[in-house]
């Protein structure tokens, strides 16, 4: 079966390849009585390189449930790599922060701060050795 266009669109926009997700149909579970039991329209997805698993059995049809998964499948996909990305930006704005030259206040704040401790350090003098 096809997948719908913008599916096929957001997979290639994540470079997933459909080779690397494995698709099933079982036995629902829960509430429905005999049709349940009887009929395999759940439908679960597993991307094996991450491990990400989707499983869905919200509607009675097969092929309604499949592109509910799909769907919910491309968007932990895009939620997954927008965190990693988000992540990576983190790091370098910490880092930039880190390595940033000091402002002029800074550079004040940090004069009058040493000259306030160097007063007080002067101000002990040495212990008598008598």
């Amino acid at each position: 079966m096809a997948l719908p266009t913008q599916i096929d669109a957001r997979l290639a926009a994540l470079g997933v390849r459909l080779a690397d997700i494995d698709e099933e149909f079982v036995r629902g579970s829960g509430p429905g009585g005999q049709k349940i039991n009887k009929t395999s329209s759940t439908v679960w997805l597993r991307h094996r390189p991450t491990g990400i698993e989707v499983r869905c059995q919200r509607e009675r049809s097969q092929s309604a449930n499949r592109e509910l998964a799909w769907w919910e499948l491309c968007g932990k996909l895009e939620a997954r790599d927008r965190a990693s990305t988000a992540a990576a930006e983190q790091v370098r704005e910490a880092d930039r922060r880190r390595h940033r030259q000091k402002s002029y206040g800074q550079k004040v704040k940090m004069i009058v701060a040493k000259k306030h401790r160097a007063g007080i350090k002067a101000r002990r003098g040495r212990p008598d050795m008598d």
